[in-house]
């Protein structure tokens, strides 16, 4: 497989090693190298070395909000009134803790939001207070996801 960003080549021992990772990114090192049949010094130049391609980009733990107390997740698509307000719309949106993802796009909104919140109302709340204050913001449209039926990264 070739990666565009460095043009870097990745083989089987890298997917391999991928793949564990992905996993579980606090698999031992040993162990995967035990797996494979490769040394860890092996594994550790490999890993050096799609950082530096930037194939990966560090690791983290994934947090369920669930038993953090956030039961809605929604997705809202936010009409701008001016495309050249964009920066500073998503400056505005990066302040806001509850918006865990933010993506222009093409189509009908300028931008489309994932936010968690408690419950319906502060989901409520947090657009009327917050999002639609923005400068420039003139509608959003919300979707609440029900229940997420796939969580996935790219599979190698």
């Amino acid at each position: 497989m070739r990666v565009n960003h460095l043009q870097i080549e990745i083989d089987g021992i890298d997917k391999e090693i991928l793949r564990y990772l992905m996993e579980d990114a606090r698999k031992p090192i040993l162990q995967i190298a035990n797996k494979i049949g490769i040394s860890g010094a092996a594994i550790h130049q490999r890993l050096r070395k799609l950082e530096e391609a930037k194939v990966i980009s560090g690791s983290k733990f994934i947090v369920n909000t669930k038993v953090l107390g956030y039961s809605t997740m929604a997705f809202v698509g936010i009409y701008l009134d001016k495309a050249s307000r964009n920066p500073e719309a998503v400056k505005d949106l990066r302040k806001i803790p509850e918006v865990l993802e933010c993506h222009y796009t093409t189509g009908n909104w300028s931008i489309l939001i994932k936010i968690i919140c408690r419950d319906n109302e502060h989901l409520m709340q947090l657009l009327n207070t917050k999002i639609q204050s923005i400068e420039g913001v003139s509608r959003t449209e919300t979707f609440i996801s029900l229940d997420q039926q796939i969580e996935r990264q790219i599979q190698l």
